[in-house]
């Protein structure tokens, strides 16, 4: 796949063109525009090794969207909290929480700048609620609380929400991270993760392939790690289960073949 020069000569001058980005392969796979060249190049080898991986970024965002819904509606949240964006694609954080009550104050964090560019410029909230967007890294829990301090009310409850992102961090650190972040949460608020595991040998070695030469890695891990970021919470019916299953909005949505993942919101006491 060749680089298109008017494509590569639109782009915004802090933007490597040459360079495949782990947020613009993403949105290729979920349908969305904001991909270049070399991106779809990187998704396209990545598929022919596992075919199911654009069925696979769709699932996490349904998730996504399902989780969103039912913390807005049956659990009264307000406030979310969303580390790693991401792209802007299709039912983003705060256009579902907001579609549910618009009153809701969602707050953005990510340490692209390419990322929080695009996310300034196309994700506009409700005008009863608050959207915002912080450049901090999940890597440092402390000061991305701090940040987030200054737009959330961290005396109510809040959502936090980790959608695949935690495979962009080395295994002994995530838990620490997540573990911090939960603490810092006022009882009645949620965790709603979900990530990638282990169990699915193509993809596996779809994302060997991919960690060779990817500026920023990503790695699966076992349900049993996942499962453990939950600990101290009380898990919300269906419990872990893979993306497709939880709570699926019709039954043909936990039907169809998924990748291997694992999903979950829980609650603090």
């Amino acid at each position: 796949m060749t680089e298109n020069p008017d494509e590569a000569a639109s782009a915004p001058t802090s933007v490597d063109t040459t360079v495949p980005h782990s947020a613009r392969v993403w949105n290729y796979w979920l349908g969305g525009k904001d991909n270049y060249a070399v991106d779809r190049e990187v998704a396209e080898e990545f598929r022919k090794v596992f075919p199911e991986i654009s069925d696979f970024a769709r699932q996490g965002r349904g998730f996504l969207k399902r989780a969103v819904a039912y913390l807005a509606d049956e659990a009264g949240i307000r406030q979310f909290l969303d580390l790693g964006t991401g792209m802007p694609t299709a039912a983003n954080t705060h256009e579902v929480a907001q579609a549910h009550a618009p009153e809701s104050t969602v707050v953005y964090v990510d340490n692209d700048p390419l990322v929080l560019a695009h996310a300034t410029a196309l994700l506009v909230g409700a005008p009863e609620g608050r959207t915002d967007y912080l450049h901090a890294d999940l890597r440092r829990p402390e000061a991305v609380l701090e940040a987030a301090a200054k737009t959330l009310d961290f005396d109510r409850p809040v959502a936090l929400l980790l959608m695949g992102v935690l495979g962009h961090i080395p295994e002994d650190e995530a838990p620490g991270i997540v573990a911090r972040l939960v603490e810092a949460l006022p009882s009645g608020s949620h965790l709603a993760l979900w990530d990638g595991t282990d169990t699915d040998p193509r993809g596996n070695e779809a994302l060997r392939q991919y960690n060779e030469t990817a500026p920023l890695p990503y790695w699966t891990r076992s349900p049993e790690w996942i499962a453990s970021l939950f600990d101290g919470l009380d898990p919300v019916e269906p419990g872990l289960v893979p993306c497709p299953q939880w709570r699926p909005e019709t039954p043909e949505v936990g039907a169809g073949q998924y990748g291997a993942s694992l999903c979950g919101v829980g609650r603090k006491p």
